[in-house]
């Protein structure tokens, strides 16, 4: 029993160790997996020219870290060398020593000097800087690079710039230009640029002057600026030291001289497009760092660096900046070919194309809405016009039917003055042919002629009136004297037709605007037709009574006869066209009638009388 617990007790020690082997070589397969999962971030050394916050250097610098942090897991480690604005060189060896010390336990994986003095510091001192860690010369110009003294671990991404062309590019401009003022510091670095630049110039003496402010300083540089002649240009290289040897960190110094000077500034870096320059052939930030990037992720990759040549960034299409376009006047025709202009404001149309394309339409549409309205006016117009015309002419049409309605009593009127002449004439030659004529009845019997004359004139004269065609025309008139003519008219035919003519005209003047013939013509018809209507009627009762009155704003005229009426189904058709109660009639008067009275803004209505007979009422506007 004793023997058999033992035994189960080494058992489970046996098993509890095997267990504990187990979690530990688990533990430590995990621990080993992590680390190969999450390698250890690349350690890259970044040596600035003159410092952090010196353009365009920091410009790129910026744009390199972040393409290399987007694309790998890097630990940055920024040094600027001080030195670099001074021409001494007694702090290198405390640098380099420096350097070294704080890397002393692990050395860089990469070290990229930005710009030509921490490329030709690198180079100075090579041996002793990590002699074998790989090192990533950029942002420097290619004439500054010494590629004698590169080793198999040194590698370059430069830029190439041509100087000549950017003179060119200004000429190209502004052809007037004849002084260009170069704008460069007086540290070592700008003053080999100064030197460099000169070499250029002088294949453009015979045609520009140039001004130089390396030996000046930023106060007078803002100065001599603010006050260059006319025609003159600006080409900037660069400040990070003037003349009394201060330092101009940042874009305070751009910014103050832009705001300063009378001319346009001319520079071939994309970091200060945009803040002042007219533009040009340019170097693009995002190209030169997109490069140097590429070269140093492949060192970091493990690529041999002595395989990797020598990369070089090429001068960008010219671009240049709308805004100081507009500013100096200068012309998109003198641009050099191939260019592209940025910051274009846009135009109207741009900004507000939907608003004016509404607009455009609105206007349209009222434009056409209107010509198609005035379009509709002019032909109702045209209609009026031709409505009028023939009604007047059925008008005319009408006068004459009256006018043979009343032949008979037109007739008898005539007949008996010219009987009575003819009477009168005969006698007088029997009396003249007497031995002792009398004179004095010849005289009378001569009045009776002349009066006789006088009255078939004036019936004729009244016949011509009514039957006289005329265009319509509107013009003022009394209502009562056309009344009156009317009634002097028919006072010579009622006893032909035996009726009497009764009126009773107001004392007050009815002035109405309209056309007076056609007026007469509307009591014309009217009376005739109550003349008609009374065939029937006893003699002693056939009377029509006209009368005239002012109603308000209106003048009121009424025609009535004492005939058999209206039938009362029927009162709402005798002003339709072809409505008639007569065997030989048209149907046309009392339609004509309405239509004139309606063409002059007036009602034409009418009733049956109580003790018989009908009665028609003319309503028109006083003016």
């Amino acid at each position: 029993m004793l023997f058999w617990t033992a035994a189960l007790s080494w058992r489970s020690f046996c098993a509890r160790t095997l267990i504990a082997v187990l979690a530990v070589a688990l533990l430590l397969a995990m621990q080993g997996q992590s680390q190969a999962a999450d390698p250890e971030p690349k350690r890259v050394m970044m040596l600035h020219s003159f410092g952090l916050r010196f353009r365009p250097w920091t410009d790129y610098s910026e744009a390199l870290r972040a393409e290399l942090s987007r694309r790998a897991s890097i630990e940055f480690q920024d040094h600027s060398l001080l030195n670099a604005r001074r021409s001494s060189d007694k702090s290198d060896a405390p640098f380099v020593e420096y350097l070294r010390t704080l890397n002393i336990d692990q050395s860089p994986d990469l070290i990229i000097a930005i710009g030509a003095p921490a490329a030709n510091f690198v180079q100075a001192h090579r041996k002793d800087l990590f002699p074998t860690t790989p090192m990533l010369y950029t942002l420097v110009e290619r004439r500054r690079v010494d590629f004698d003294k590169l080793t198999k671990y040194d590698t370059v991404v430069a830029i190439t710039n041509d100087d000549p062309v950017f003179f060119e590019n200004i000429l190209h401009v502004l052809p007037q230009t004849t002084t260009i003022a170069i704008v460069v510091g007086a540290s070592p670095s700008e003053t080999w640029w100064r030197n460099e630049v000169a070499k250029s110039t002088a294949r453009f003496a015979d045609r520009v002057r140039f001004r130089w402010y390396n030996e000046l300083s930023f106060e007078k540089m803002l100065k001599d600026a603010a006050n260059l002649p006319p025609h003159s240009a600006i080409f900037w290289i660069g400040l990070n030291v003037d003349a009394a040897g201060v330092a101009h960190e940042g874009n305070s110094a751009f910014a103050r001289f832009y705001r300063t000077a009378n001319a346009p500034i001319f520079f071939h870096d994309e970091a200060f497009f945009g803040e002042g320059i007219v533009g040009g052939p340019m170097q693009i930030v995002a190209r030169q760092s997109k490069q140097a990037a590429e070269v140093a992720l492949r060192i970091l990759d493990g690529e041999n660096v002595a395989d990797i040549k020598p990369t070089f960034v090429q001068l960008a299409a010219p671009m240049f900046d709308w805004r100081q376009m507009q500013r100096w006047g200068i012309a998109e025709s003198n641009l050099p070919p191939g260019s592209t202009v940025y910051f274009r404001e846009p135009t109207v149309w741009e900004r507000y194309w939907w608003q004016v394309a509404l607009t455009a339409t609105i206007i349209l549409s009222q434009t056409a809405l209107i010509a198609g309205l005035l379009r509709e006016h002019r032909r109702r117009q045209l209609a009026e016009v031709q409505s009028r015309q023939r009604m007047t002419e059925l008008a005319h049409v009408n006068r004459f039917s009256t006018a043979g309605e009343l032949t008979a009593s037109i007739a008898h009127e005539i007949n008996q003055p010219l009987g009575s002449i003819l009477t009168n004439t005969e006698t007088a030659q029997a009396i003249l042919k007497s031995p002792n004529p009398d004179i004095d009845e010849v005289n009378e019997i001569l009045d009776d002629i002349l009066r006789d004359d006088n009255r078939a004139t004036e019936v004729i004269r009244r016949m011509r009136s009514i039957l006289k065609k005329a265009p319509f025309e509107q013009k003022q008139f009394d209502l009562n004297e056309v009344v009156r003519e009317t009634i002097s008219f028919f006072s010579a035919l009622a006893v032909g037709r035996k009726f009497q003519l009764v009126s009773a005209i107001t004392p007050d003047a009815l002035p109405v605007l309209g056309d007076r013939i056609q007026i007469q013509q509307v009591i014309l018809n009217l009376v005739v037709n109550g003349i008609d209507a009374m065939k029937d009627t006893p003699i002693e009762d056939r009377i029509i009574n006209i009368r005239t009155s002012r109603v308000e704003k209106f003048a009121d005229l009424s025609v009535s006869d004492r005939g058999h009426g209206i039938p009362e189904d029927k009162l709402k058709e005798i002003f339709e066209p072809f409505y008639t109660s007569k065997a030989e009639g048209m149907g046309m008067g009392l339609s004509i009638a309405r239509t004139i009275v309606e063409a002059h803004n007036g009602q034409l209505s009418a009733k049956n009388r109580d003790h018989g007979g009908a009665s028609f009422r003319i309503r028109l506007p006083l003016v």
